[in-house]
């Protein structure tokens, strides 16, 4: 029974890399990186997951822990002439450091007071960022493309990587999804180990959790920080995306956007992280295709993620565990 179930993983595995290769093959560039796209918020979403849905942690201010990560990754390519790409770890780095500091109130903060106070985090981003503009260009911000020489993306529209050459949008494809894709694995095994059951111990009974020896204040700060370098690293690849970086592409309504995606995902599932990902990037294009007249396409989102909710009201990840329900009962049931 064992071996049929690491089969099923296998081959639910393989089946995922074959679409990862073949996908930008069946689509068109646009469509590459509208994907691209999504694939950013996948990676923060995951992260937000891992802080909310398994440690019980609310927090409104991702969309400033991708600012870090954005920023980190402008200013190492236009002050220090870095390649964009290998800054992609320490943007992440950094951006996990200060999750681990936002996480600090969480010692003492729980529930609304938390979200208020992370919130306020992301509100007074914008404004931090305008604060430096030695280091952050300002409001007008950075641009990679004109002030990065070394940037591995670029006008030229193609990318060479091992002697073979791909569209740009092909190339941030791969690149996003396939840091993607291992951001999932390791929070598939964070979440299925040790450190997992500390967090849903966490998440389900803090008073609980303390009388059986867990560090509280080590397990929160560890998961602020562990977000943060998924936020982080996003923010990077969002800006190599858009090859630029200013205050108003880090505003509030980032974290709102992650939030929902995490939420429509289904709050305790990775799996469903893929879909709430595709419902942010296209749903808001949809509704304006749809609509056609201002201020109608946020009617129509909104109507959506009410109705997502009162359908789903445990995210895409309660569908797909129902849906599964029945094959794994059969595994487990087999003689």
């Amino acid at each position: 029974m064992r071996q049929l179930g690491i089969a099923v993983w296998a081959v639910t595995a393989a089946a995922v890399l074959v679409l990862y290769v073949l996908v930008p093959q069946l689509v068109s560039d646009f469509h590459a990186r509208q994907l691209a796209g999504a694939g950013v918020f996948f990676i923060a979403i995951v992260g937000l997951n891992i802080l909310t849905g398994y440690t019980g942690q609310i927090s409104l201010g991702h969309g400033a822990l991708m600012a870090v990560g954005g920023y980190t990754t402008a200013a190492l390519a236009v002050h220090e002439h870095w390649r964009d790409v290998w800054t992609i770890p320490l943007a992440g780095i950094a951006a996990g450091l200060v999750g681990f500091l936002i996480g600090l109130p969480a010692l003492r903060l729980s529930g609304i007071y938390l979200a208020l106070a992370t919130f306020a985090f992301a509100v007074a981003m914008p404004s931090l960022l305008k604060k430096f503009s030695g280091l952050t260009g300002g409001g007008q911000g950075l641009r990679l493309l004109e002030q990065a020489p070394l940037q591995v993306t670029g006008l030229s529209g193609t990318v060479t990587v091992f002697g073979h050459s791909t569209s740009q949008n092909h190339f941030l494809y791969y690149l996003t999804w396939g840091i993607g894709l291992l951001g999932f694995l390791i929070a598939w095994l964070i979440v299925r180990g040790r450190l997992g059951r500390t967090f849903r111990a966490v998440r389900d009974s803090e008073v609980a959790a303390a009388s059986s020896g867990i560090d509280l204040a080590r397990t929160k700060t560890l998961a602020f920080a562990i977000s943060g370098v998924y936020a982080g690293v996003a923010g990077a690849l969002l800006a190599i995306q858009a090859e630029i970086v200013n205050p108003l592409s880090f505003t509030f309504l980032l974290s709102i956007l992650i939030l929902v995606g995490t939420v429509v995902g289904g709050l305790g599932s990775l799996p469903g992280m893929v879909l709430g990902a595709l419902f942010v990037q296209y749903l808001p294009d949809l509704s304006t295709r749809v609509s056609g007249k201002p201020g109608v396409p946020d009617f129509v989102y909104g109507a959506a993620i009410i109705v997502v909710m009162i359908l789903l009201p445990t995210g895409a990840g309660g569908l797909l565990r129902r849906l599964a329900r029945p094959l794994t009962t059969r595994l487990y049931l087999r003689p």
